[in-house]
């Protein structure tokens, strides 16, 4: 499991993304551990009535990189905008989008399996684009803001939502420790492409920049059987053959080599909002 960054290796997307179960289960696990950190769906609402000109009566709202589709839906029920589209590569996480849409089939929320850097709508078409949690899994994501600033309508908004890069590194340190990855703390960050760092600068490259706030957030996992249950699917980490997915093996690693104890791991999210320059230069 060694080589190219994950997020950016065509060849590994099928095994990263191709078992929405497997994605959830690192994603609870991680929500579970949560201490400290706003929900960030609903940070993002609150960005979007405090700097969007008609947050009341929004049109088309795209939520780019909408995995299993939480933050679609909250969107949805928060702002009641005419429509909201996700949008996804992965075909088992706008699969698992779908199912939990049709629970609440009176929110206007549709899922669409597609590519960021080709978005699905007409020019203009959009009150405001999200892209939370995504833009680092392509090489090109100035390429991506072009295509967002493409999609947003005359004074339109978008949001855009990262990590820092040494975020999680306590986790990178005890992968370490026990021999589980000896190079766990050397591998480049998972968030090379777009992080905390330079965000903004993508951003303005074809928008302009209204604000950027940054909030750190941490976890404290429990245990080791809890941190196993993250490190199972987590793609950084260059697991020996049997471990990756199988957070069981993991789980007796940890207990075989170091005692067991929480783990206190932190990151830091960047939020930059962005408006359409409408034809600006």
């Amino acid at each position: 499991m060694s080589g190219a960054n994950p997020f950016l290796d065509p060849a590994r997307q099928e095994e990263l993304y191709g078992h929405a179960s497997r994605l959830a289960g690192r994603s609870n696990a991680l929500m579970r551990a949560k201490t400290t950190g706003r929900p960030v769906p609903d940070t993002i609402v609150g960005l979007m009535r405090a700097h969007h000109e008609r947050p009341d009566r929004l049109g088309l709202v795209l939520d780019l990189g909408c995995g299993r589709g939480t933050s679609s839906l909250t969107f949805a029920q928060e702002l009641r905008p005419r429509r909201i589209v996700g949008l996804d590569a992965a075909p088992a996480l706008i699969e698992h989008a779908l199912q939990r849409a049709r629970r609440v089939p009176s929110l206007p929320v549709s899922f669409l399996q597609g590519d960021f850097h080709h978005l699905p709508v007409a020019a203009g078409s959009c009150d405001v684009v999200v892209a939370a949690f995504c833009l680092y899994h392509s090489p090109r994501p100035q390429a991506v803001v072009v295509e967002i600033d493409r999609a947003l309508a005359p004074g339109g908004l978008a949001v855009l939502v990262t990590k820092g890069l040494d975020s999680y590194r306590e986790m990178d340190q005890l992968v370490a420790a026990v021999g589980l990855d000896p190079r766990a703390e050397e591998h480049e960050s998972l968030y090379i492409s777009a992080h905390s760092g330079n965000l903004a600068d993508l951003a303005a490259l074809s928008l302009d920049v209204l604000a950027v706030e940054q909030e750190e957030h941490s976890f404290t996992f429990d245990g080791h059987d809890h941190v196993a249950e993250y490190l199972a699917t987590n793609p950084k980490y260059d697991l020996a053959p049997g471990l990756y997915g199988n957070p069981g093996a993991l789980a007796a690693t940890l207990h075989e080599f170091v005692p067991d104890r929480p783990l206190t791991t932190r990151s830091l999210v960047t939020f930059v909002v962005a408006r359409s320059r409408g034809g600006r230069p």
